[in-house]
């Protein structure tokens, strides 16, 4: 693991998750890129479990939420993305220039887009009946997966863990790959390259996949 700089100082930290929840893995694997994971313990948390404390730690009860050592609570995992670049001072995970920091911004956004599409289409399908399903909300989710893969295509980000929109597109593709709410590989043989590649440089990848 690399020598990390510190711009503030990090305490250990709690983030409440599960290992297949893709904004979790967003958070582990820029744990993992910035080398202090070892500052973070993950604790499953379960979202439709009234009983678990994540509603008290986050009021929305939404996977990820980062627990400070002063008890306070970070969530979102672009915010949280956002903190550890702040905390790291070796940290490439955001351009310094603004105007390319709010594109790299939009593209995270474009990205994540892609990943609560499909949330939302796995989730109509686990917790409807069959006959109940709404095929126009099912074609309205998958209009925005595959509106986004054209704009994908154009314009990759870097083959590298070290940006935060690599991470964010490495966690949408791969919530694909688990769930399967569409296919995508065979139309987008670039992305697939892109995605076999980074997965091929960074051993992160595999480490944060769901569990088999």
């Amino acid at each position: 693991m690399n020598q990390i700089s510190l711009s503030t100082t990090l305490s250990p930290m709690v983030l409440r998750t599960s290992l297949t929840s893709p904004f979790g893995r967003k958070v582990r694997i820029a744990a993992e890129v910035l080398g202090i994971s070892d500052l973070i313990r993950v604790v499953h948390a379960d979202t439709l479990d009234p009983e678990d404390t994540l509603r008290a730690q986050n009021p929305l009860g939404k996977l990820p939420t980062l627990l400070l050592s002063n008890g306070q609570s970070i969530f979102d995992s672009r915010t949280i993305l956002e903190f550890f670049h702040e905390s790291v001072s070796t940290s490439t995970l955001l351009p310094t220039d603004p105007v390319e920091r709010a594109l790299m911004r939009t593209q995270i956004a474009l990205f994540d887009g892609i990943t609560d599409a499909a949330l939302l289409l796995v989730y109509e399908t686990r917790f409807r009946d069959a006959t109940s399903y709404s095929d126009r909300w099912l074609a309205h989710q998958r209009g925005k997966i595959l509106r986004a893969f054209e704009k994908v295509k154009e314009q990759l980000p870097p083959t590298s863990l070290s940006s935060a929109s690599s991470i964010s597109l490495v966690c949408a593709l791969g919530y694909l790959d688990w769930r399967e709410p569409i296919t995508w590989r065979s139309d987008y043989p670039m992305v697939a390259d892109w995605l076999n590649q980074l997965s091929a440089l960074e051993p992160a990848v595999a480490a944060t996949a769901v569990p088999v």
